[in-house]
């Protein structure tokens, strides 16, 4: 195997699994299992072994750039992290007992039915305004106050309305040039700048059971399939603790970067890791999940909702792919 296949092609598709990971919250896992399995030729165990040691430091990238950006909340992908943490030990050994077919096959049922809750919620969001319909909206509310206040004018002083009128034109006329143009600008600002970052929410200690107990979940997956948990753990942030998209990927990756320590122990004492294909995705991946991680500000709340609701359908199918074995 040549370097370009054995580093350099891994190291760009790392890349990729990078921003993905930094923008969807997720480790990345269901796109390298299929990587480690048609780029390497690694059997099922060492391509779910190997993806979990690359989620790892992947996971830490995205994490440094979303509590730098404020974009996560820390203690409860804390909760997550250690709820995943004791189960994920678990779902290593379940793999070398179980029958994986029956497994990924659940898995893939929920990543997809996990995809269709996004994809009906990205419908019901609405869509974010474009910078031309703001500064219609400004111009309007211009010209309405202009109208208003004449109006007023000249209800208050009938007989000196003409003259005011008259005498003020041209100033009322610039004041109102001047004020819809600096609307306009405001919003096309608007609309090249992030979104200010959501509150941090204000969560009881049932919600933070609430997240462990759906980092349980998570860990299983995670130690089973070789993935980071985060198809599982977004979905239920959103839908269970009402957590906003902007702040449930990057508390996905804190949950992600605990709950794989112990897996990817239990796999390097097994011998399943392929260290120099994890440390090849390793290297694009870290730089890619930084800049995952800004993009998270700037891609608005409905279009991330579709983006992830069609990264959980594509995963959905490549692990029924990978599993009746049509991917290699």
């Amino acid at each position: 195997m040549d370097v370009f296949a054995a580093f350099i092609a891994p190291a760009f598709a790392g890349v990729f699994v990078g921003v993905m990971s930094g923008l969807l919250g997720v480790g990345g896992g269901t796109i390298m299992v299929p990587i480690f399995r048609l780029a390497f030729g690694m059997s099922p165990l060492a391509s779910t072994a190997t993806s979990l040691f690359a989620i790892i430091p992947t996971s830490i990238s995205g994490v440094v750039a979303h509590t730098r950006a404020k974009t996560c909340v820390p203690k409860l992908g804390l909760a997550l992290g250690v709820g995943g943490a004791i189960m994920s030990p678990v779902g290593v050994w379940l793999a070398s007992v179980s029958p994986g077919w029956l497994v990924i096959c659940v898995a893939a049922l929920v990543i997809g039915f996990s995809a269709f809750k996004m994809f009906k919620k990205a419908v019901k969001c609405a869509p974010a305004p474009r910078a031309g319909q703001a500064g219609g909206s400004a111009k309007a509310a211009g010209s309405s106050n202009v109208a208003s206040a004449g109006s007023s004018a000249e209800s208050a002083n009938p007989g000196a309305a003409p003259a005011a009128c008259a005498s003020n034109a041209a100033p009322a006329s610039s004041s109102a040039a001047a004020s819809q143009a600096a609307c306009t600008g405001a919003a096309s600002a608007r609309s090249a700048t992030p979104k200010p970052v959501p509150d941090q929410p204000v969560l009881s200690r049932k919600q933070y059971l609430q997240g462990a107990c759906i980092g349980l979940v998570a860990g299983l997956a995670s130690g089973y399939v070789g993935v980071g948990g985060g198809f599982i753990m977004v979905p239920l942030m959103l839908a269970v603790l009402d957590i906003p998209m902007s702040l449930a990927s990057g508390t996905s990756l804190i949950a992600i970067m605990i709950l794989a320590i112990p897996g990817v122990i239990e796999q390097g004492l097994l011998g399943n890791i392929d260290y120099l294909a994890g440390i090849a995705i390793v290297v694009g991946s870290i730089p890619g999940a930084l800049v995952g991680a800004r993009l998270v500000r700037v891609v608005p709340e409905r279009q991330l909702r579709f983006i992830f609701g069609g990264f959980l359908l594509v995963a959905a199918v490549m692990l029924m792919l990978n599993e009746f074995g049509i991917l290699g």
